[in-house]
């Protein structure tokens, strides 16, 4: 019997990644999950190799119907909807504040924050009729940091962090946890970054107090999981900075955007 025997957790962007290995560390744990996933390829493949007690749905979370039935159907799939991992991002180009467009601010927010907050929603009636709940939500030291090139990212997540503190002000009284996990890991999102701005890959690691970016499925997944289980049911409103330290000093992160 693992720590999440009987649970049930949604994850979303559990393709690839932070959320893959959050996925797989659950599943390990006994816990049924539902691989929420826009890409169907990742997903399905996520799902297959995850083996018994994993189901891939394509999700769009920056659809709130999509959301919401994602929710639905880990609910009737399995009884119930004990944890949700907002995880999922939709990617976008490293640029100047000025230059971003007011149609990718608004899908950064879809996906980053409006995703999260419909699911939050979506599951909070089912975690509240059984006294039980927990919502981990992944954030970024992005916006803890004001990176450079990145604004909607920063913006969206913050906004998540803010409401995900809210959330578990208002929620605690019914057995439900809400916290905020701000991560250093090489996913796969990392590496599409790196891939575009080599200049900064050989910094990353030095730049961090113990000498490297963490890994998803040895450094990140192990916490979630501490944050999705019974060991965590006095731990709510936090944020915690899984990333070696590098919160610490702040960040050396200095994209070359132009003039």
């Amino acid at each position: 019997m693992g720590e999440l025997a009987g649970r049930t957790a949604v994850v979303t962007g559990a393709g690839e990644g932070i959320g893959r290995a959050v996925a797989g560390a659950f599943v390990a744990e006994g816990a049924n999950v539902l691989v929420a996933e826009i890409d169907e390829q990742l997903g399905r493949d996520a799902a297959a190799e995850l083996g018994d007690g994993c189901e891939f749905l394509r999700t769009d979370v920056g659809d709130r119907a999509a959301v919401e039935a994602m929710v639905a159907h880990a609910s009737e799939r399995w009884g119930s909807v004990d944890i949700l991992v907002n995880n999922a991002w939709g990617g976008g180009e490293i640029s100047r504040v000025e230059r971003k467009t007011e149609a990718g601010m608004s899908r950064a927010l879809a996906v980053g924050f409006y995703g999260p907050f419909w699911a939050m929603g979506a599951a909070l009636p089912l975690m509240r009729a059984n006294g039980w709940g927990r919502v981990i939500n992944m954030c970024s030291l992005n916006g803890v940091n004001a990176h450079m090139g990145t604004v909607e990212y920063n913006s969206a997540k913050e906004a998540l962090r803010a409401a995900t503190r809210t959330a578990a002000r208002e929620w605690a009284g019914w057995g439900i946890t809400a916290n905020i996990v701000c991560p250093a890991a090489k996913s796969a999102s990392f590496h599409r970054v790196m891939g575009a701005h080599p200049e900064l890959l050989a910094a990353a690691d030095a730049a961090n107090p113990m000498g490297r970016i963490g890994d998803p499925d040895l450094d990140i997944a192990p916490v979630v999981v501490f944050l999705a289980s019974e060991a965590s049911r006095y731990v709510t409103g936090n944020t915690l900075f899984v990333d070696g330290g590098g919160h610490i000093n702040g960040s050396a992160w200095k994209p070359d955007l132009g003039d």
